[in-house]
């Protein structure tokens, strides 16, 4: 087996414990260092997982950090990437993968003008979940698909958060906050999306924080909460995307996908796993064993599908296929202010089908090297 990717890690906030709790149990990765400008929390953040840390400039520099992993506020992923790729380290971002589209395309362009390799969560898409999804929906079982639905419908994160102040700022809002999930599923499963119509609204000004030493305290509504939008795939299926923070419950499904044949219920995608479903035409719903995707995955996933790649470049968990979701959302919000339908500039290559293997076990780099599918756009 080859030598763990090392990764240092940028970013010491709440996220960062899942990562490097997932970084301990898969022996394809090895954390070199954490930086932070708290330098008081990155020492916590150290402590608490047995690494170093180091403030940001001796990060970028150590000759052990082959990738860099960004998990700062999307406002400064374009600034740290840009850093690291000055260094000559690949970067992997959380998502969304930059604040704008024009700033993910100047990473890009300096990726590629450096050398190095880039990659964006959401990596949940390589879960069993997801990707026993997409076996379903690839092997015809459905027919062709031809329409989708995805839902996400909640009352808002200042019930649980204590500092929700960015949810409701701009660049928040639940489409950019949560649609990466949903768009970069919809993707692997329906193909790139080409054009969308959208509704957008803002039903309250001000929300109040449910928990924590703000708690009673107001906090201002500056993006759309409730936002529906048509999604046109390249592959001729249309989705209803619903994502809200309006909503105090709702019972339905994530992602269901319907085509001529039969539909499919898709876990949510928020997770690595869940049950599949499917119901054939003149039949009734059957769960699906998990037939594809990394098990016992957490968020790292995609830096681990680096390092099983055979250059330790390549990951499915892509940077052509979160710019392309970043594209998506904000062509819907642009589509919102116009009403209008617009086309989405963009496109990106579908990565292919993830195997059933164990995120916990060292992999063959030939086993999950990545190749585009069949599907990739044209």
């Amino acid at each position: 087996m080859g030598e763990p990717l090392r990764v240092g890690v940028v970013g010491c906030g709440v996220i960062s414990n899942a990562y490097l709790t997932t970084a301990a149990t898969a022996p394809d990765l090895e954390i070199v260092a954490v930086a932070d400008l708290d330098r008081a929390r990155a020492d916590t953040t150290a402590q608490r997982h047995g690494v170093r840390a180091l403030d940001l400039p001796d990060l970028l520099a150590h000759d052990d950090v082959e990738w860099v992993l960004d998990l700062t506020t999307p406002a400064a992923h374009e600034e740290v990437a840009l850093a690291a790729i000055s260094h000559g380290r690949s970067v992997y971002n959380e998502k969304p993968f930059c604040a704008t589209v024009e700033q993910a395309q100047r990473v890009l362009d300096a990726a590629t003008a450096a050398g190095v390799a880039l990659g964006g969560a959401p990596d949940t898409v390589l879960g069993t979940g997801v990707q026993t999804a997409r076996r379903v929906v690839e092997s015809g079982a459905l027919g062709r698909p031809v329409a989708a639905t995805a839902t996400m419908a909640c009352g808002g994160h200042e019930a649980w958060h204590p500092q929700p102040d960015f949810y409701y700022a701009p660049g928040g809002g639940p489409l950019l906050d949560m649609g990466p999930y949903y768009l970069t599923t919809l993707v692997h499963l329906l193909g790139p999306v080409t054009a969308v119509q959208g509704v957008a609204t803002r039903p309250r000004t001000h929300r109040t924080i449910g928990q924590g030493p703000r708690a009673g305290e107001q906090v201002p509504v500056d993006v759309a909460t409730h936002v529906t939008a048509l999604v046109e795939h390249a592959s001729g299926a249309v989705t209803t995307l619903v994502m809200s923070f309006d909503a105090p419950a709702s019972l339905a499904r994530p992602i269901e996908v319907h085509g001529e044949e039969g539909s499919l219920l898709v876990p949510d995608p928020n997770r690595f796993d869940g049950d599949v479903q499917v119901h054939a035409r003149g039949d009734q719903w059957r769960t699906v064993p998990p037939s594809a995707g990394y098990t016992n995955a957490g968020r790292g996933a995609g830096l681990v599908d680096a390092a099983r790649s055979t250059d330790r470049r390549t990951t499915r968990a892509s940077a052509d296929v979160a710019l392309h979701v970043l594209d998506t959302m904000q062509t819907v919000l642009r589509a919102a202010d116009t009403g209008t339908r617009l086309p989405v500039a963009s496109t990106c290559v579908i990565p292919s089908l993830v195997p059933l293997a164990d995120l916990t076990t060292p992999g063959s780099p030939d086993m999950t090297a990545p190749a585009p599918s069949a599907r990739a756009a044209s």
